[in-house]
C-alpha cells in the first residue's frame, strides 16, 4: 500500500519565504559593505531585520516557518527588532573617517 504525497512547496510557509528574502537582502547589504557605500549596506541589513521582526509579530506560529526560532514569539520579535534598530542607528551616527 503506497501513500501518495502532495508535492512540497519550497518554501512551504510564508515565514520561510520572508526568511529567504531577508537573507537575500542581507547578502546585498554585505556586498555594499564590502564594495560600496558601507552605511547603506548596514542600513539595508538593519531594515531587513526590522521587516523580519514585523512579519514574525503578525504571522501565526504555523506560518512563521524559519522565522520561528524560539518558543515565544515576542522574544524573536525583540531580538530581530533590537539588532535591526541597532544597525540602523549605528550606521547613521558613526562619524566619517578622514580618508
Amino acid at each position: 500500500m503506497s501513500v501518495e504525497r502532495e508535492p512540497r512547496r519550497v518554501p512551504s510557509t510564508l515565514g520561510g519565504l520572508v526568511y529567504l528574502v531577508v537573507v537575500g537582502v542581507s547578502a546585498v547589504g554585505m556586498l555594499l559593505v564590502a564594495f560600496g557605500p558601507w552605511r547603506r549596506g548596514v542600513s539595508l541589513i538593519g531594515f531587513a531585520l526590522l521587516a523580519a521582526a514585523a512579519m514574525r509579530a503578525v504571522l501565526s506560529e504555523h506560518e512563521a516557518g524559519m522565522l520561528r526560532v524560539r518558543r515565544y514569539r515576542w522574544i524573536d520579535v525583540g531580538m530581530l527588532a533590537g539588532v535591526g534598530v541597532a544597525l540602523v542607528v549605528l550606521s547613521s551616527v558613526i562619524p566619517d573617517q578622514p580618508g
